[in-house]
């Protein structure tokens, strides 16, 4: 049975599915600017950049005003079906599935014209994790583009929700200024309210649904625009995944917050990223962040394809000129690559360190020498500690080894080069694990510090990532070993593509160093050949005790490596 509800939306009453796809002649206005609404989502600076491109994708360009337009009337869609989740104190989540296209910024800007929180799923999880994001973030409303109702509609059905079904977002244009159009007034207290719920990967546990206010939003995009240095004449190449930070804030609300050009691929593709890099007739990309494990497919594709006698020079030379920045980030990134894409492009990538619950926290300088290795110095109003779990006197849990800020990092006399846990404080820092309040709580140490779960140290003035302190770091014989820090010298070996390091239990050593190798095509290397390797560049409790070879190391969409899993599988006992 079908019901008419104001502005024209049809709503299937029983079973709960919508199809609500018509288009609204929607009245708006030139929105309140951002000196007068400091956390108001990106979609208010559209219409200051009317006409310009703001996304290109498989259809074609699409300018603000265009991108703008669209999601207005799909939010229209949104409170006919949901109600004004814009009165609500705790607002509606909207979940949405879309490709790398021009749908994702008209879904994810219309969630927030509606007052929602959006929730981005990714394309690539299979229905039983889709399902259970539904039903842990509690979503009200499911918005599927055309190609994933067949996945969508099913799971839309079972758990009662709501659905729109989006039509394939073609090229579109409008030459009418938004600022000839009708008032419509979004006129919320941004601040506080709840922006976009993301799911952190789940490499240590079952995924949690992390809750970032528009305030925590407005900070992660503000500290990166400032220390980057991003302009409107800036053009990023988008190749990541869009249910993370790193391809959600760092790819895409950073260039559309100051009016620069997103351009997207729908997959990664090394060929076509080769193509963007170096054909002159395409737009001129000059800024570029991937994953170690993008950069490494990167430089096979190059070794295979690229790597002619005269060709090496002029790809070197490309680069070079059309590039003012290249980052690397999500996972610890090798050496080895850092060096090897030195030679290629002639680019040292700026390596960073942020989480899902922070946004970036530390960077390497833009301008400035970036240290293989190392993440840098805290970013504008980001405050970092490094601390130990230790009873004081004063009843306080920690004890502080260092700490600082933009301005400077301070080691307490004592601490120099000792490792802890990093902590992190500032306005990113996320509101709560969606309805989990003990996982919160305990996120946080008692004075308000958000505990990373990573083992860090400051030295040579710059922090370290030695890695998660549940699964890589290990404790042999009364040393503590960085599983980054040998996975960082076994990736030098000449017969070694990809390796994961882990702590096997040992009973009279506590853990053992074993290594999970991929072998470059056509090497072998026994144990015995390793630890004669070894040797020569690692501390002898570092040097791995076994050596199991495999055909492929399992990573999820953004490099990492769930090492619980590998351990469950090569370690049962």
């Amino acid at each position: 049975m079908w019901s008419e509800m104001a502005g024209g939306c049809r709503l299937l009453l029983s079973p709960v599915r919508v199809y609500c796809i018509r288009t609204f002649t929607c009245s708006l206005h030139t929105p309140v600017g951002s000196q007068s609404q400091p956390c108001a989502p990106v979609f208010y600076k559209a219409p200051a950049y009317g006409m310009r491109t703001a996304l290109v994708d498989q259809y074609g360009h699409h300018s603000y005003q265009d991108l703008y337009l669209r999601s207005f009337a799909l939010s229209k869609e949104i409170t006919c079906l949901l109600g004004n989740p814009r009165n609500d104190i705790s607002p509606e989540r909207v979940s949405f599935l879309c490709p790398n296209d021009a749908s994702y910024v008209v879904c994810q800007w219309a969630a927030w014209m509606s007052g929602a929180i959006a929730v981005p799923l990714f394309k690539n999880h299979p229905p039983v994790e889709l399902e259970y994001i539904l039903k842990d973030s509690q979503s009200a409303l499911v918005i599927a583009e055309a190609k994933y109702t067949d996945v969508i509609a099913p799971l839309t059905d079972k758990l009662g929700i709501a659905n729109i079904t989006l039509p394939r977002c073609h090229q579109h244009s409008t030459k009418e200024p938004l600022n000839h159009l009708e008032p419509h007034h979004f006129d919320l207290d941004w601040k506080e309210r709840g922006a976009m719920i993301i799911y952190t990967s789940g490499t240590t546990g079952r995924p949690k649904g992390v809750l970032s206010t528009h305030s925590n939003l407005s900070a992660m995009v503000t500290a990166l625009v400032d220390e980057w240095s991003w302009t409107k004449s800036d053009c990023i190449l988008h190749v990541l995944p869009l249910h993370h930070v790193h391809g959600v804030v760092n790819k895409l609300v950073c260039p559309l917050w100051v009016g620069a050009t997103c351009v997207m691929l729908p997959e990664f593709s090394p060929k076509k990223v080769w193509e963007h890099f170096l054909n002159t007739d395409l737009r001129s990309i000059n800024v570029f962040m991937a994953v170690p494990t993008i950069y490494s497919k990167l430089i096979e594709y190059y070794d295979s394809h690229l790597a002619k006698t005269g060709v090496k020079d002029f790809i070197k030379a490309v680069c070079q000129q059309k590039f003012r920045l290249m980052v690397s980030g999500s996972s610890a990134l090798p050496v080895p690559i850092l060096e090897r894409w030195r030679e290629i492009t002639g680019h040292t990538l700026l390596e960073r360190y942020g989480m899902t619950e922070i946004g970036m926290a530390l960077t390497n300088p833009l301008n400035g020498p970036r240290v293989p290795g190392s993440v840098g110095n805290p970013l504008p109003g980001v405050d970092v500690r490094i601390a130990t779990e230790m009873p004081q006197k004063d009843g306080s849990s920690y004890t502080i080894l260092a700490e600082g800020n933009a301005a400077g990092t301070e080691v307490y006399p004592g601490f120099e080069d000792r490792e802890g846990e990093l902590q992190v404080r500032g306005p990113a820092v996320f509101r709560e694990y969606w309805n989990k309040p003990q996982e919160t709580k305990e996120a946080f140490t008692p004075d308000g510090w958000f505990r990373t779960g990573d083992t860090a140290v400051y030295k040579d003035n710059s922090y370290w990532i030695l890695g998660r302190t549940s699964v890589d770091i290990i404790k042999s014989g009364g040393y503590k070993i960085s599983a980054l820090e040998v996975e960082r010298h076994l990736l030098a070996h000449p017969s070694i593509s990809d390796v994961a390091v882990i702590g096997a239990p040992d009973a009279a050593w506590g853990q053992r160093v074993s290594a999970i190798v991929k072998m470059r095509d056509g090497h072998t290397l026994s144990l015995k050949e390793l630890k004669a390797w070894g040797r020569a560049v690692m501390a002898p409790y570092c040097i791995p005790a076994e050596l199991i070879r495999v055909e492929e190391i399992p990573r999820n969409q953004m490099g990492k490596i769930n090492k619980k899993q590998l351990l469950a599988l090569f370690y049962p006992q």
